[in-house]
């Protein structure tokens, strides 16, 4: 079936749903890495608009990063309308997990809300016959910070402020540092419960990195990471894990990506331009079109700016990469690790992004990925 027929068939919540199950469809490739009539057409300029499903079959497992869980499931549930005979299993246990998971050679792929580290890339060429693990920018989004406090719609803090709050030397919203960035809010006294993240988690590393950047005084005694270090707060896993405690606390507050956010109120941040800036889409692709690619050789790996203060960009952002070797990729896996990867780096693929509460890569970007993914071998 070809994908134009599947463009024609509307995302709905009930294909959704049944997408999160760990056992899902998708589509494959028999493209091996050789030209043959079939992948000729294979072009980047192809791949941008199209997804080979060809005859590839198998099981495709892959894990880590939770931010893109419901990313990967909004384009298996694309996929499954038009493909068949390729398994994905996108276990989506946090970017830790799938690091590890896939310098172990346990997945085909891993999903990380962090680039690489000099010891996983050192790690991943053991399982990477000849190559190495590499760094593809495949989706966007802002963290919200979403919190739970009633009768309070508009929360606005800053970075030092929030910085406080997670490091736990704020302590009750009626606080006056917030009271002063929410002059018109009926701020109660309610403590404060902050949750962050309980497993080592890209998320927390692009939370805390804007917190360092952008509140030096506050957070420049944390070296950052994966792992939380800040004392106190509470904690939960994985984004959904956050997201419902927050939901379910009176008084919380917590970071995750934005499609965890659904009936819940978001902070807004005041970066110091005109107005605060609000968790959007949009806000967030202000901010990641001014990422660098800092990634060497096959590696894209991007450098953010936490600390913008352009009016409109919001500063907590994360892009998640999709790792895979570029070189000495499994036989049995790579065809359909490449149609998988193909088609959501493909001008179908990143829209489905947006209508999920994501944002697309830059084009000028994510053009670099598309030709590295037709490069695996």
């Amino acid at each position: 079936m070809k994908l134009q027929r599947m463009n024609r068939r509307a995302l709905t919540l009930g294909a959704l749903a049944v997408s999160g199950a760990l056992a899902l469809t998708a589509c494959g490739s028999d493209d091996t890495g050789k030209k043959s009539d079939s992948s000729a057409s294979s072009s980047s300029s192809s791949a941008a608009n199209s997804a080979k499903c060809d005859n590839a079959k198998g099981q495709l497992l892959a894990d880590g990063s939770s931010a893109q869980k419901n990313a990967i499931d909004a384009w298996v549930a694309q996929f499954s309308q038009a493909c068949s005979g390729v398994q994905v299993n996108y276990k989506g246990q946090g970017s830790g997990a799938g690091v590890t998971a896939f310098t172990q050679g346990q997945v085909a792929f891993a999903g990380s809300d962090s680039a690489l580290k000099p010891e996983e890339v050192a790690a991943s060429k053991k399982v990477c016959s000849g190559g190495q693990g590499i760094d593809l920018p495949m989706v966007g989004g802002p963290i919200a910070v979403g919190y739970n406090l009633p009768g309070v719609d508009n929360l606005v803090l800053d970075a030092d402020t929030l910085a406080k709050i997670f490091d736990s030397q704020i302590t009750t919203w009626n606080d006056k540092a917030i009271q002063k960035l929410n002059p018109g809010a009926k701020l109660p006294s309610t403590k404060i419960q902050a949750f962050h993240r309980s497993d080592e988690s890209g998320t927390t590393d692009n939370f805390t990195k804007y917190l360092k950047a952008a509140a030096p005084s506050v957070w420049g005694k944390y070296d950052g990471g994966k792992a939380w270090q800040a004392k106190g707060g509470q904690s939960a896993p994985q984004s959904s894990g956050v997201a419902a405690q927050v939901k379910q606390t009176a008084g919380a507050i917590g970071y995750f990506e934005l499609s965890y956010a659904k009936d819940m109120s978001t902070v807004s941040i005041d970066t110091g331009a005109s107005t605060p800036v609000k968790a959007t889409v949009d806000n967030a692709t202000k901010a990641i079109a001014d990422a660098k690619v800092v990634g060497t050789g096959k590696d894209l790996s991007l450098k953010l700016n936490y600390g913008t203060k352009a009016d409109g960009a919001y500063p907590i952002v994360l892009v998640t990469y999709e790792i895979a070797c570029d070189k000495g990729n499994k036989a049995d896996t790579l065809p359909a690790t490449k149609a998988f990867l193909r088609y959501i780096a493909s001008t179908d693929g990143q829209a489905v992004l947006s209508q999920n509460n994501y944002a697309p890569i830059p084009d000028d970007i994510i053009s670099k990925v598309r030709t590295t993914i037709e490069g695996l071998s």
